[in-house]
């Protein structure tokens, strides 16, 4: 399809998203001046949206960063691959904002308001008293999260590609530069509005697309009767084989239980104004997180009952298969509305991620050295610090696109799992574990990313189990050790994370 009619909607998105960050920009500049103009109270702004969000901006927020692009592309293309079974993966998904909000919530917003912390690694560096932790957090963080926007904006630009018949360049110039620039205006708040409003537009998109499949395919009655005459196996959980139960706990381990670990997640639980807030959206982001990822992993099997040829037929790559029934199911006006929502995923994700990256590069390495160093940076300077270091890395991370990569949601994957290797027993062990220290915590971290990403590298795995079961068991036993075995952290510096009853 190459028709004007299907890029409106998605021009009328963007240009809505950018008011909303024209707006958030307002009222940062408001917050700032509320504050008094210091470059305390703009990096507070900036990186944190002075932790104002409320439970539903809080909610949008964190779910929009949690489904990316992969969530509405990669996963559905399997599950039109693979059948109920991928859906059944999928569903621990409903976990993710339970565990995140229940384990860290009210902790990580407490301690971080006691202590002034912007950023997760500001907790950290306090936490266990090393430059040397923060330091390496900050690189993996850098590293980790260039992969995943690179997986976002491929994964936008081959979308727009497709449904709209314009070229891969053309839609990475334009959703890339979008994000850029929401992000780079709208700081911390500008994405946290950005945000809410991707996650209503994953919504619709979602909604639009199941009656565009259900249309196309005769029903839900016609299209389940379609599959399992000709893939039976795809109504089974276990797939004819093609789900192993060791694949089922693998991947609930890598995108359920240990995603409340993820930075780009755990930093939301600092911004809520109150404890209320976080209740409320841990609730309300349960429901709408569980509908938006069962429903759009339950499109892509449903997606077989109108594409029934093989692999091959559409492109040899399952994250043709989302593109392809938008374009099948739907006319170009619909088919431009249901690309909004995987273009908003795409969008929310990639300015989440680039606000954590540059936080970790102009508040947790640049600041903090020249204040350890007793120099003060004026507010204009850290204004134009952070806009340009936000600008550079989303240009980098833009220009790596180019030339895209193969299989999205693999790439996503490996950056969720060397993530949360590297993060999970840090911060748990921070936050509940008195013993827990800087030796434990460097070990945990350097030594179980490296071990997951040699075993990714060179396909090894543990009775078939994916590489995360190797990560995160060496970096819990490295904190075990290294805590057990290297002296205790200074009693003072504890008494912000387990204070004297």
């Amino acid at each position: 399809m190459n028709s004007i009619v299907g890029i409106l909607p998605v021009s009328l998105f963007l240009l809505v998203a950018l008011v909303v960050a024209l707006f958030a920009r307002r009222q940062a500049a408001v917050s700032v001046e509320d504050e008094g103009k210091s470059t305390r109270g703009f990096i507070s702004e900036y990186f944190l949206g002075n932790r104002s969000l409320g439970p539903f901006v809080l909610a949008m927020t964190t779910i929009a960063t949690y489904g990316s692009v992969s969530s509405f592309v990669g996963g559905p293309g399997q599950a039109w691959s693979i059948g109920w079974g991928w859906v059944y993966m999928a569903a621990v998904q409903v976990t993710a904002l339970f565990l995140l909000y229940g384990i860290l919530g009210k902790k990580m917003a407490l301690i971080s308001r006691r202590l002034g912390a912007v950023t997760v690694i500001d907790v950290i560096r306090e936490r266990y008293q090393s430059n040397a932790l923060a330091v390496l957090s900050a690189l993996v963080i850098v590293v980790f999260f260039a992969a995943t926007m690179v997986a976002q904006f491929v994964g936008g630009a081959k979308l727009f590609e497709a449904v709209t018949g314009c070229s891969y360049v053309v839609g990475l110039a334009i959703f890339g530069i979008a994000a850029i620039l929401f992000t780079t205006l709208g700081g911390f708040r500008g994405v946290a509005f950005t945000d809410t409003l991707c996650g209503i537009a994953m919504i619709v998109g979602i909604v639009v697309l199941a009656g565009g499949i259900l249309n196309a395919g005769g029903g839900w009655e016609n299209i389940m009767d379609a599959i399992a005459a000709s893939h039976p196996q795809m109504m089974e959980p276990l797939s004819g084989g093609n789900m192993p139960i060791g694949l089922y706990f693998t991947q609930w381990l890598l995108v359920g239980v240990f995603t409340f670990c993820l930075p780009q997640s755990v930093v939301r639980t600092m911004s809520p104004r109150d404890s209320k807030a976080i209740n409320r959206a841990m609730v309300w982001g349960t429901v709408i997180v569980g509908f938006m990822m069962i429903g759009v992993t339950s499109l892509g099997v449903l997606s077989a009952g109108i594409l029934p040829g093989s692999l091959a037929d559409y492109g040899s790559s399952v994250d043709n298969i989302i593109p392809t029934a938008i374009v099948e199911s739907l006319p170009p006006w619909l088919a431009g509305i249901a690309i909004i929502g995987p273009i908003a995923a795409s969008i929310s994700t990639v300015s989440s991620l680039l606000i954590a990256s540059s936080s970790s590069i102009v508040k947790d390495l640049w600041l903090h050295h020249l204040q350890e160093k007793g120099r003060e940076v004026p507010e204009r300077g850290a204004v134009s610090a952070s806009q340009i270091v936000t600008l550079a890395i989303g240009a980098i991370v833009f220009a790596l696109s180019v030339v895209p990569p193969d299989v999205i949601w693999k790439i996503n994957m490996f950056a969720f799992g060397g993530l949360e290797t590297a993060f999970c027993w840090v911060l748990v062990g921070g936050l509940f574990w008195k013993r827990a220290n800087a030796t434990g915590a460097l070990l945990s971290m350097a030594g179980g990313t490296l071990a997951y990403c040699a075993a990714m590298a060179l396909g090894f795995k543990i009775a078939g189990l994916h590489q995360i079961t190797i990560g995160i068991v060496v970096a819990l036993v490295l904190m075990a050790v290294g805590s057990l075995l290297a002296k205790p952290t200074d009693a003072r510096a504890l008494e912000n994370f387990f204070p004297r009853q």
